[in-house]
């Protein structure tokens, strides 16, 4: 266990939005730890967050940061493609890793980190978690428990985006899928939800979707190639006791669009609204009404806090464990299987 009258030193790597908005100041606003090094794509790039973030040092390359004798931990902001072969060598030259959602390329991937994080039980292993219902996660799980919703028999979610909408924009990241692997839009990450709540996967599913830009200029906008990833997919999934999961993302709405999740039971009904920021509760016989979370139920951010204290206290890892994230892997590679086989169903 890391001792407490140590400095903890971190070491960036890729520094995203996300990293440079959450991560890189919510580690240094905590006692203790130093942000020691960041590497981003290019020096230039690499300099100008160190110089935003008063971070000592900068590397050329990810694999010096990991080398680093005077490095605790790797925060690794980089795209997906990254995510397996830094987190890999990182656990293996003995440090601590949190790695940016989604958690691999694929479920390959998400195998193999888990391996190398079972090799190093010594060792935190953690993945940025899905954030949009943290407020109301503990709060949806006990109604869950209490079993007032009856037989559960559906649960669905859908997020409507514009990323796709126009046909000359050029190919962005999460469409390419040498950088994105099998993440297709923001399928995995509310997935991941469902996953937290309910605590078993899916027997089956099938998937349908489409690409209605076939090709899109480069990023360096050089040469058309071909869009892979779809640009809207809807998931269709069944559970043992039942019950169905039915997903809809979209990249080409524009306009308000949708975001929310549905548990449907043979007594109730619960509705989150992730744009209006609300829960609702209907049960048979009543009016549906708003549901506001317990103080003492109420989440939030708290993924750097969380990762240091694992360090430095040994506590568990919830939000989120590799295991976890190797399960929502899983359901997004059936989704791209399902595609690829017209819509067959597949097995998880």
């Amino acid at each position: 266990m890391f001792c407490g009258m140590k400095k903890l030193r971190i070491g960036v790597v890729g520094a995203g939005a996300n990293t440079r908005l959450r991560h890189i100041p919510g580690l240094q606003a905590i006692e203790g730890v130093i942000v020691e090094v960041v590497c981003n794509r290019s020096e230039a790039s690499s300099r100008s967050v160190a110089e935003a973030f008063s971070i000592p040092r900068i590397a050329n390359v990810w694999q010096d940061v990991v080398a680093d004798p005077d490095i605790d931990a790797i925060c690794i902001g980089t795209w997906p493609y990254l995510h397996a072969p830094i987190t890999i060598a990182a656990l293996e030259a003995g440090k601590h890793v949190l790695t940016e959602a989604r958690m691999a390329m694929n479920a390959g991937e998400g195998e193999a980190m888990l391996e190398a994080s079972l090799n190093h039980p010594e060792l935190v292993a953690q993945i940025v978690p899905s954030p949009f219902t943290l407020k109301w996660d503990a709060t949806i799980k006990r109604i869950l428990e209490s079993g007032e919703l009856g037989e559960l028999r559906e649960l669905s979610f859908s997020k409507a985006l514009g990323m796709n909408v126009d046909s000359n924009a050029p190919l962005n990241w999460r469409q390419d899928r040498k950088l994105s692997g099998n993440n297709t839009l923001m399928l995995g990450i509310y997935y991941e939800v469902v996953q937290r709540w309910l605590g078993v996967e899916p027997e089956r599913l099938l998937a349908n979707g489409a690409v209605f830009t076939k090709q899109r200029r480069s990023g360096s906008g050089k040469e058309l190639v071909d869009v892979e990833v779809p640009e809207t997919i809807d998931v269709l999934a069944e559970y043992e006791n039942g019950m169905r999961l039915s997903c809809h993302m979209t990249g080409v709405e524009l306009g308000s669009g949708s975001d929310c999740y549905v548990i449907a039971g043979s007594k109730g009904t619960l509705r989150l609204d992730l744009k209006a920021g609300q829960l609702m509760k209907a049960l048979l016989g009543g009016k549906e009404s708003v549901v506001e979370p317990a103080a003492a139920d109420v989440g939030d951010w708290n993924v750097e806090a969380d990762f240091v204290n694992s360090i430095q206290k040994g506590d568990a890892i919830r939000l989120t464990n590799f295991e976890d994230g190797l399960a929502y892997m899983r359901f997004t590679d059936a989704a791209i299987k399902s595609l690829a086989e017209d819509s067959a169903w597949v097995s998880l």
